[in-house]
């Protein structure tokens, strides 16, 4: 807990306590008062006072906040109005030698004090906060968490953001993503996509506006998107106001405006709207803007950024999501600001409801919410252009994606090849199907989003066909040598890629090596494949002329 800054004064009917309270959850805030005991409390901050005269509750009480201050303001009535209220206690007491027995020990009838210690709140001065390593919307916020770095850890990533500089962030963000990306959760999805590929057919709200957007493209697009009750009393607690960015701060707000979007895309559309428990994790975790304070140069680190985030972190972990969460981020930029405003607000709500995530509203959501209602439609519109124009691949994720697929899909060739050349009775598993491409049913309403999924669709399914294909042919031309050895029949092929390139390589970059399931890959393709023994030589020479063709598999 935190002892928070007060000053306490007086008129002949009331005391007045003004407590101030920054970063506060001040949704939820609780105060009692009687007699001569006050206490506040308003996570993180608790404060408890022995107030210098008596007060009642007798209705007259009153209380107020200050948002832009973050001050609460509670005027408690006095017990007898007019009265003078003072206190004879000494702020400091020294405690004499008779008060303590000759043995040293506390008199026994001495009240000992249970409540809970309290530090004064002493300000910091600005040449201790490092004021040069900023935060927040716009970077305008520094020194936040030199007292709520305790309090407030299970918010962000980073340790002491008031302490370290952007480049120091963004390279201890990189090695927390290598250590935390996982090549079995990754393959795990890469081949039994289902569930992925129910997700990417769900329409989430900003769809049906977009086509009736470029159906009405003449029209107003403000009134397509409509705000609930709900929504617009959100927008009435907002305090006006005005920020003065120069023109880098103002790039730093778009850039981390598109990353803020991005990253409530994806959760939005894997958990079909239906937000959960998780939800705040999720878009905090998949955005290094409210988990890292990242600050941007161009807008395709973001996406690469975003991208390496989703296959680390999140249960689903595929690159169609990202794609997807790419694709519907420019659909709601070309939206307008109404509909980024909505997204927001739904941000802002998911936050407010959660108790570590609150502070994510102070430092960005709710400076975004003010000020995207006065920013620049043509702004927004060139972002999205921006946005369309930018290219994303695997390969530029730096987490050797395409290697450990093209290991995965040769094992589990190997594997089919060995499975249809056993003799009698085995158990064959189905198996997985390569992944088709990222790209799905493009929209008929507009051009560019077919032209997307096109060059999207090229690039990953023939990237993933070349490797199959590429595989296919040495392996199936060097599978045909069979060797005898006491009744075993053994492909050369297998036995050659014992210590070859075909084993799967390892992922350096993937903590504690490849994992069990890549390990358990490569020990398939040492196995041997056991046949029955031939009863006499025709038998045997037949089984040599079929291990210069195609695998027969022995009928019962």
């Amino acid at each position: 807990m935190l002892t928070p800054a007060f000053d306490l004064s007086q008129d002949p009917d009331f005391l007045t306590v003004a407590i101030r309270v920054p970063y506060a959850r001040v949704s939820e805030f609780d105060v009692y008062f009687e007699g001569v005991d006050f206490k506040f409390y308003a996570k993180p901050y608790f404060l408890r006072l022995t107030l210098p005269g008596r007060v009642v509750e007798n209705g007259s009480e009153q209380g107020s906040y200050d948002a832009d201050k973050g001050i609460f303001t509670i005027r408690l009535p006095k017990e007898t109005p007019g009265q003078k209220s003072r206190t004879a206690k000494p702020l400091v007491e020294e405690i004499g030698a008779s008060e303590v027995s000759e043995g040293g020990v506390e008199a026994e009838d001495e009240e000992f004090d249970w409540e809970i210690e309290q530090v004064p709140y002493e300000e910091v001065s600005e040449s201790a906060l490092n004021p040069q390593y900023h935060y927040g919307f716009g970077n305008l916020r520094s020194g936040v968490f030199q007292r709520l770095q305790d309090e407030l850890s299970d918010v962000i990533d980073i340790k002491d953001p008031d302490f370290t500089p952007a480049p120091e962030r963004r390279q201890k963000r990189l090695d927390a993503e290598l250590a935390k990306f996982d090549p079995d959760h990754y393959l795990a999805d890469f081949f039994e996509d289902e569930a992925v590929e129910q997700i990417l057919k769900y329409n989430p709200w900003w769809t049906d506006i977009y086509s009736k957007m470029m159906c009405f493209i003449f029209k107003c697009i403000f009134f397509l998107v409509s705000f609930s009750e709900e929504e617009k009393y959100q927008l009435r607690k907002f305090v006006n106001k005005s920020y003065l960015l120069d023109k880098r701060a103002l790039r730093q707000v778009y850039y981390s405006l598109i990353d803020i979007l991005l990253a409530y895309c994806y959760e939005t559309r894997v958990t079909e709207g239906e937000k959960n428990v998780e939800s705040a994790w999720n878009i905090r975790k998949l955005s290094p803007t409210l988990c890292w304070f990242e600050t941007w140069t161009n807008v395709h680190e973001i996406l690469v950024s975003f991208g390496r985030r989703v296959l680390c972190y999140p249960l689903y972990r595929h690159f169609k999501l990202v794609m997807k969460a790419y694709r519907d981020t420019i659909k709601i930029l070309q939206l307008g600001k109404s509909a980024v405003l909505k997204c927001l607000l739904d941000v802002h709500k998911i936050f407010q409801e959660n108790d570590p995530a609150y502070i994510l509203n102070d430092l960005y959501i709710s400076d975004y919410c003010v000020w995207i209602q006065k920013a620049k439609s043509n702004k927004l519109a060139a972002l999205a252009e921006t946005l369309k124009e930018v290219s994303l691949t695997k390969a530029q994720l730096g987490l050797e994606l395409e290697e450990l697929e093209a290991a995965a899909l040769l094992v589990q060739e190997e594997d089919t090849a060995s499975r249809a050349g056993r003799p009698v009775s085995r158990q064959q598993t189905p198996a997985c199907p390569p992944e088709a491409g990222d790209t799905e049913e493009s929209d008929s309403t507009t051009s560019c989003e077919t032209e997307g999924s096109d060059s999207e669709q090229g690039e990953l399914s023939g990237s993933e066909s070349e490797t199959v294909h590429s595989l296919q042919g040495p392996f199936l031309k060097e599978r045909g040598d069979l060797l005898i050895d006491d009744g075993v029949c053994r492909n050369s092929a297998v036995e050659r890629c014992g210590g070859s390139p075909r084993k799967p390589p390892a992922s350096p970059r993937a903590p504690g090596g490849s994992g069990p399931l890549i390990e358990e890959l490569g020990e398939q393709l040492n196995s041997r494949v056991q046949v029955s023994r031939p009863e006499d030589s025709a038998a045997a020479s037949h089984s040599s002329v079929q291990g210069r063709g195609d695998w027969q598999t022995p009928s019962d």
